[in-house]
């Protein structure tokens, strides 16, 4: 893997609403936008194809496939721009009642990794499993651009550092999290708190990507292996652009080398 190897990202902070044709109509702004600033990776927030507060039965009936028209028009975009989209997805479930809460990663040529939500929202007064169907504990969703590895994972999961470690263990460099962090008080503490937390304890860039206020905290973020944050959106709808790079996630490792080798220790069967 190139010492020198550099990746730029962007989240794009952004409000999805239940127009499924408006989302798609704003991420295609967005990513014009991005990659027009030079953006190879760009994430969007969770539920980007889909979105009502409170969540209610029209999820179900605004589900797709990963064979339908919201990750095709990723692709599309992602060809169009030479670029790699990360967004949230309202993915058909085991059964007509409930939806997965996916994450996709596109490329011009297709899907590269899916993740599905594993820790619901059953919290603050929220019940999201009412609705969304858990995704498979300790999966990791990996894909990689220019020699870096990227992990995603989604929003309430943040709250769980086991799932950041399953990531680093998969060897990632990044992880990324589509959010939609609910406001409330100290919610927003509690987003960048945890946000720089797992870039610590994992010594890898964190790159998240939130709803807008009034309904998400915003303060979109990428935060580099120390916790730092490289750049950031404030509470509107808006596009941040930092750069991974190789060279900076080495120099933590090598720094913190029994972290290092915690990445990396084998799991009993």
């Amino acid at each position: 893997m190139p010492e020198n190897a550099a990746v730029p990202v962007a989240v794009c902070q952004f409000a999805p609403t239940s127009s499924r044709e408006a989302n798609l109509e704003r991420i295609a702004e967005l990513t014009a936008d991005a990659a027009s600033r030079g953006a190879r990776l760009i994430v969007f927030p969770e539920y980007s194809s889909y979105f009502v507060d409170p969540l209610d039965a029209s999820l179900a009936a605004n589900a797709e496939g990963l064979d339908g028209e919201f990750v095709s028009t990723l692709s599309a975009l992602a060809a169009e721009h030479a670029v790699v989209v990360v967004a949230g997805l309202v993915e058909r479930a085991s059964d007509a009642g409930h939806v997965r809460n996916a994450v996709v990663a596109v490329r011009g040529d297709g899907v590269l990794a899916v993740y599905r939500k594993q820790h619901l929202y059953d919290a603050f007064g929220q019940t999201e499993s009412d609705w969304i169907e858990a995704g498979e504990t300790g999966e990791a969703a990996t894909f990689e651009v220019a020699g870096i590895r990227f992990g995603l994972m989604t929003c309430y999961d943040l709250r769980f550092p086991e799932v950041g470690r399953t990531l680093a263990d998969a060897g990632v460099d990044v992880i990324v999290v589509p959010a939609e962090w609910v406001r409330g008080p100290l919610k927003e503490h509690h987003w960048t708190t945890l946000l720089a937390a797992r870039a610590i304890e994992n010594t890898a860039y964190v790159v998240a990507a939130d709803h807008p206020a009034p309904i998400g905290v915003g303060h979109s973020q990428i935060i580099d292996p120390q916790g730092v944050v490289l750049a950031g959106v404030g509470v509107v709808e808006g596009i941040a652009i930092g750069v991974i790079e190789r060279a900076a996630i080495e120099r933590v490792r090598e720094a913190n080398p029994a972290l290092r080798l915690r990445r990396y220790r084998v799991i009993p069967a």
